[in-house]
C-alpha cells in the first residue's frame, strides 16, 4: 500500500491547487464599496467613462443586430415610426431615470439598492430577491439571445450556410462556453477588447446606413411607395402614431443597456477629490456614458428602421426569412458585396458574442453584492470563477429550452428590461419626493406610469417572459433560502466593538471565573435581576457569592445575516453589570462576544442559560425567521462550528 501514498498526496495536491485557483480573490465586480469614511484614493481608480461605455455598449450597440428586424415584425411599414416613439421614451424617460440612479446608487447596484432602503425586515429581503430575478432573466436572456443570434449571422452567411445549416444550437452553446472560458481566465483586459469591438462595429454600420440611405435617396419610387402604402394601410397620421403607441412594448429590446450602464459604474474613473460617500466624478462619468450611449443609439435606431423597411422585402424578415435577426447584415450582402458582408458578419457575430460579456459583468457585480450578505449564498459566492460556472451552465440549459431560437427568448428579454426599469423609475421618483422635488416628482411619475403599461402590455401579449422570469424568481428564492438554512449556524458578526464601561467589566472579571448570564430583558427592575441571579446559581448549584456579569442581547433587523457587534456596559441598580447587545439574532451575537472575551483575556468565558419551551421545530423557525427561538442549544452549535477545539471553547451551561 505505501507506493500509493505519494498518488494520494500528488492528487491532494492538485485538489488544493483547482480550489485556490477557484476561490482566488474576489469579483472585482463584486466587492461591497468601502463605506462613507474611504479615503480620497478609494473612489476614483478606473477607465475613463467612454472607454466604460464601450464595455456596456457591447450590449446595448450589438441589438442593431437585430433590433431593426424586431421593429420591422412587430410594426410593418410603420417600423420608422414605432422606432420614433421608441427613441422619444429612451431619451425623454429611460435616460433621465438612469441618469438619477447613477447620482442616487453609484456603487453599481443600481435601483434595486434605492428600493432597497425602503423596505426592512423579510418582505424587504422577499422584494430584493424578486428583482433579483427579473435582472437574471435580463442579463443572462441577454447572454443567451446574443449568442443565438451570433450564430444565426454565421448560419446564414453564404459562404458557410451550407455547411453549418441546423447547427446553431450546438454553434451557440459553443459561444457561450467561450465567453464562460474568457471570465475563467480572466476579465482584466475586457474595456480594451470592447473599445476594439465597438468601434469597428458602428463603423461598419455607418457604411451600411451611408449606403442604405443612398440608395433609398436616389430610388425615385421607394419613398413615395412606402407613404402610399401606409396611407393606405392605416389612413392619417394620428392613427399611425396610435398603432406605433400600440406596438411601443414589442420593441422594448431596444431600451436594453441601462441597467448594464450602471451596473458598471465603480469601473469608471472619477476626480482625484472623490470619496466613496461622494463619487462626483464617477457619476458625473456616469451620466456622460448613459448620455452619449443613448443619443449615438437612437440615431442609429431611427436610421437603420427607415433603410430596413423601404429596402427589404416583408417576408425577409418573418421566421426562416433571410433577413431574420439580421436586417443591416442582409443589407450589408445585398448593397457592398460578399467580402464587406462577411467582414460585417464577422464583426456582428463577435460584438453580439461579447454583449454576453457585458452582461455577465452585470451579474457579477450584482448577484455577489446581495446574495452573500443576505446569508443566501455560500462564501465562494463572492468569487469570480464559481458564479462563472453557475452562470454558463444556466445559460445552457436556457439555450437549450429555447433551442437558441432568438425570437423566441424575445418575450423573456423584454420582461425583465422593461421590470428593471419600471423598478427604477418608481425608485427615482420616490427619491425625488423625499427631496421634495415636485417637478422632477411629477416627471418620473409619469414615466413610470408609462414603463408600468409597457411592462403590463409586454406580459399580457407574450406571456412567455414572465413565466421563465417567474422560474428565475422562484430558483433564487428557493436556493436562497436553503443556503440560509445551511448557514444558520455561522458566526455572523464580522467584528466586536466594546465601549469602555463594557471593556471595564471585561479587564475585571478576567482575573477570576467568567461567567455571564444571558437574559432576556423585560421589566429591567431590581426584582428581575434579583430572581435570574437566584434561578441560575439554583439551576446549576452554584455559589449565590460568584462574579456574574448579565448579557441582554435586543433585536434588531433578523433578516439581516452579518453586521457588525458594538456592546454597551451598564449598571443596574447600582450593583448588576450589564452588557447590553444588539443583533439580527440573540445565539449568534451570544458567541460571538463570549469568542471575542475568551480571544482577549485568555481566559475561557461560562455562559448559564435557562431552558426556553416550546416544540423545537417551531423554535428553530422562530431562530430562522425571528432571531431568538431556543437560544442555549443554537449558541453552542455556533460556537462549536466556529470552535473545533473543545478545550478552546466556551462553556455553556443549561438549568
Amino acid at each position: 500500500m505505501a507506493p500509493s501514498a505519494p498518488a494520494d498526496s500528488s492528487l491532494a495536491a492538485a485538489r488544493h491547487r483547482l480550489r485556490a485557483w477557484m476561490l482566488e480573490g474576489l469579483a472585482d465586480m463584486a466587492k461591497h464599496h468601502p463605506g462613507p469614511h474611504a479615503g480620497p484614493q478609494s473612489a476614483h481608480r478606473g477607465q475613463r467613462w467612454w472607454r466604460v461605455m464601450c464595455l456596456t455598449g457591447v450590449d446595448y450597440f450589438s441589438t442593431l443586430g437585430y433590433q431593426p428586424g424586431i421593429a420591422a415584425l412587430a410594426a410593418g411599414l410603420l417600423s420608422p415610426i414605432a422606432t420614433i416613439v421608441l427613441v422619444i421614451v429612451t431619451l425623454a424617460g429611460a435616460l433621465p431615470v438612469y441618469r438619477r440612479v447613477a447620482k442616487e446608487s453609484p456603487y453599481g447596484q443600481g435601483s434595486i439598492a434605492m428600493l432597497e432602503r425602503l423596505l426592512s425586515f423579510w418582505k424587504g429581503k422577499l422584494f430584493v430577491l424578486t428583482l433579483l430575478g427579473f435582472a437574471a432573466t435580463d442579463f443572462l436572456i441577454t447572454i443567451t439571445l446574443s449568442a443565438a443570434d451570433a450564430a444565426t449571422h454565421l448560419v446564414e452567411n453564404p459562404h458557410v450556410s451550407s455547411a453549418l445549416h441546423n447547427q446553431q444550437l450546438v454553434i451557440t452553446l459553443i459561444l457561450v462556453a467561450l465567453l464562460g472560458a474568457v471570465f475563467l481566465k480572466g476579465f482584466l483586459e475586457a474595456i480594451g477588447v470592447a473599445i476594439v469591438l465597438v468601434g469597428i462595429y458602428l463603423a461598419l454600420n455607418a457604411v451600411v446606413v451611408a449606403v442604405g440611405l443612398w440608395h433609398v435617396l436616389t430610388a425615385p419610387h421607394v419613398i413615395p411607395d412606402w407613404s402610399h402604402a401606409l396611407t393606405t394601410e392605416h389612413g392619417n397620421v394620428l392613427a399611425m402614431v396610435g398603432v406605433a403607441l400600440l406596438v411601443f412594448p414589442k420593441l422594448a429590446l431596444g431600451l436594453s443597456g441601462f441597467e448594464t450602464g450602471v451596473a458598471v459604474m465603480p469601473h469608471i474613473e472619477g476626480d482625484p477629490d472623490d470619496t466613496e460617500a461622494r463619487p462626483t466624478g464617477r457619476i458625473r462619468g456616469a451620466k456622460k456614458l448613459l448620455t452619449t450611449a443613448a443619443v449615438i443609439m437612437s440615431v442609429f435606431l431611427i436610421i437603420t428602421s427607415f433603410i430596413t423597411t423601404l429596402l427589404i422585402p416583408e417576408d425577409a424578415f418573418k421566421p426562416g426569412g433571410t433577413a431574420n435577426g439580421r436586417a443591416l447584415a442582409y443589407l450589408a450582402h445585398e448593397y457592398l458585396g460578399s467580402a464587406f458582408g462577411t467582414v460585417y458578419d464577422i464583426s456582428t457575430i463577435a460584438i453580439l458574442w461579447f454583449a454576453g460579456a457585458s452582461a455577465m459583468a452585470g451579474l457579477l457585480n450584482l448577484m455577489p453584492q446581495y446574495l452573500p450578505r443576505y446569508g443566501m449564498a455560500p462564501h465562494w459566492a463572492r468569487a469570480v470563477r464559481p458564479m462563472v460556472l453557475v452562470f454558463t451552465l444556466v445559460a445552457f440549459l436556457v439555450t437549450w429550452i429555447f433551442n437558441a431560437d432568438v425570437d423566441a427568448q424575445g418575450g423573456a428579454y423584454a420582461t425583465g428590461v422593461l421590470v428593471l426599469i419600471s423598478s427604477a423609475a418608481i425608485a427615482v421618483t420616490i427619491a425625488a419626493r423625499r427631496a421634495r422635488e415636485r417637478g422632477w416628482s411629477i416627471g418620473f411619475a409619469v414615466i413610470s406610469v408609462v414603463f408600468l403599461y409597457t411592462t403590463i402590455a409586454n406580459v399580457i401579449e407574450r406571456p412567455d417572459g414572465v413565466k421563465i422570469g417567474a422560474c428565475f424568481i422562484a430558483g433564487i428564492i428557493l436556493l436562497s433560502f436553503l443556503s440560509r438554512v445551511a448557514r444558520a449556524f455561522e458566526l455572523r458578526v464580522t467584528s466586536v466593538v466594546l465601549d469602555d464601561m463594557a471593556e471595564r467589566f471585561i479587564r475585571d472579571i478576567a482575573h477570576r471565573k467568567v461567567r455571564f448570564i444571558a437574559n432576556e430583558p423585560d421589566q429591567r427592575d431590581l426584582a428581575e435581576y434579583r430572581d435570574k441571579l437566584q434561578q441560575i446559581c439554583t439551576d446549576n448549584d452554584l455559589p449565590a457569592g460568584d462574579d456574574f456579569i448579565f448579557i441582554e442581547v435586543t433585536v434588531g433587523d433578523p433578516s439581516e445575516f452579518e453586521s457588525e457587534l458594538r456592546v454597551r456596559g451598564e449598571v443596574m441598580h447600582g450593583r448588576y453589570r450589564v452588557l447590553c447587545l444588539e443583533s439580527s439574532t440573540i445565539s449568534n451575537a451570544l458567541a460571538a462576544l463570549l469568542l471575542h472575551v475568551r480571544d482577549v483575556t485568555g481566559a475561557q468565558p461560562h455562559i448559564y442559560f435557562e431552558w426556553t419551551e416550546g416544540n423545537p421545530f417551531a423554535q428553530f423557525l422562530r431562530f430562522f425567521l425571528f432571531g431568538q427561538g431556543e437560544v442555549a442549544p443554537v449558541t453552542r452549535e455556533v460556537l462549536r462550528e466556529a470552535e473545533p477545539d473543545r478545550a478552546r471553547r466556551p462553556r455553556v451551561h443549561v438549568g
